[in-house]
């Protein structure tokens, strides 16, 4: 990818790829705070904002209707770690963008009407997605059993509904003046466009906002786990269900690659280790998986399955253990490590392909370092040997680093 940018005196960042096969243009606002920053006692935060963002800014009452009307959609997520913004629209209304995101980057609606509205919202939608479905808490009560100090050690929609219900007014204009600046923003952008232009029109909306005071972010470090933890709930749910986390590096580490390629050995597929022996010959789960979380600070591998009717959980727990050892006593063939690269190879080529896909990706690589190593992370992948595998393999799957729920059915 071709990759230009630029960054402007009150320290927003601009990432451009020009693609010249697309009548649209995807715009990515990446803003660099996620529920990893929030106050312990008022959680959810973060997520509560992402809602807030579409209720409208200062000048404009209506955001949705206005990027309606010239044909264009939008969407956003929240992480632990960051919240993004995106808009797909004609090239030729790429200034409304501009207009609607910059209006609300300067300031929002607020109003105890709007905060109140939103608040529902996430609330219903705590309940739905954390309280109302089968085992929707298995992260409200695991997360905080895997991290004793970190503020990973809640989900992103909050440790309890309460703490989205406390939150008032002068919280939100103070989390919204705290990061939501153009100092602590990317603003990528995909299209057949010119880059001169962009700049111009970039510096036309978003130059006048002024630069706030982003606070350093100095997060609790989570202390080196030297014994293996576990433990187990019993809820109304229809299969039992195993989860096991294993503590790893972040996502800039220079391992990562290797540890994700252990995921893929393990859960990418029905030719992967774990669904040929567990799922399909021994039949110990209906399904299983593998994967890394990709945190910023130091992640988990993370491995969960339901179990099959009348598999007892010790037994289901000690075949997973095996396929680990597995890994740890010898080296994956060189053509079943060719095969998982290559398949990852495929994913990366078609993500490619999408646009809010390249857009996002744009954000993330200049958050985690530099755009440019958009470029170069299938290399990573396609340096590591069966040996690296093993030695990661070693390192990762050691009974003192995991931490084990049994998710029982009444």
């Amino acid at each position: 990818m071709n990759i230009k940018k630029y960054t402007l005196k009150n320290g927003l960042k601009l990432v451009f790829h020009k693609d010249e096969k697309t009548p649209l243009a995807a715009v990515n606002l990446l803003y660099d705070v996620g529920s990893k920053d929030e106050n312990p006692n008022k959680t959810g935060f973060a997520h509560l904002f992402e809602h807030l963002m579409f209720g409208g800014s200062k000048n404009i009452s209506d955001y949705d209707n206005a990027l309606e009307k010239v044909g264009a959609e939008n969407n956003a997520f929240t992480s632990n770690d960051l919240t993004n913004y995106y808009i797909i629209i004609p090239k030729e209304n790429l200034e409304t963008a501009f207009w609607l995101e910059s209006d609300r980057m300067k300031e929002l609606d607020f109003s105890e009407k709007k905060l109140k509205i939103q608040q529902n919202v996430v609330i219903e939608e705590f309940k739905q997605t954390h309280l109302n479905q089968p085992y929707g808490d298995l992260w409200l009560i695991f997360r905080p059993f895997i991290y004793e100090k970190h503020s990973y050690r809640w989900t992103t929609i909050g440790k309890e509904i309460s703490h989205i219900e406390k939150i008032n007014l002068e919280d939100v204009k103070d989390f919204f003046y705290k990061y939501y600046a153009p100092n602590n923003a990317i603003l990528s952008v995909v299209g057949n466009l010119d880059f001169e232009e962009l700049k111009i029109l970039t510096e036309k909306w978003f130059g006048g906002i002024e630069k706030r005071n982003v606070p350093l972010r100095n997060l609790e470090k989570e202390p080196k786990q030297i014994k293996e933890k576990k433990f187990s709930v019993k809820k109304d749910v229809p299969y039992d269900l195993i989860c096991k986390t294993f503590h790893m590096c972040r996502r800039d580490h220079k391992d990562f690659q290797k540890i994700d390629l252990i995921s893929d050995i393990l859960s990418n597929g029905k030719s992967s280790r774990m669904y040929q022996n567990l799922v399909k010959k021994k039949k110990l789960f209906s399904s299983l998986d593998a994967y890394v979380t990709g945190h910023l600070e130091n992640g988990l591998f993370v491995i969960y399955g339901n179990l099959m009717k009348n598999v007892k959980m010790e037994v289901a727990e000690a075949e997973i253990c095996k396929e680990l050892e597995n890994l740890k006593a010898k080296e994956v063939s060189e053509y079943e490590l060719q095969k998982i690269k290559n398949k990852l190879e495929s994913n990366m080529l078609f993500s490619q392909i999408n646009l809010t896909e390249k857009a996002s990706n744009l954000a993330f690589y200049e958050l985690i370092g530099k755009a440019e190593d958009i470029n170069f992370e299938f290399e990573k992948y396609e340096k590591i040997t069966a040996k690296d595998i093993k030695e990661s393999a070693i390192q990762l799957f050691r009974k003192e680093n995991s931490n084990t729920i049994y998710y029982y059915a009444k």
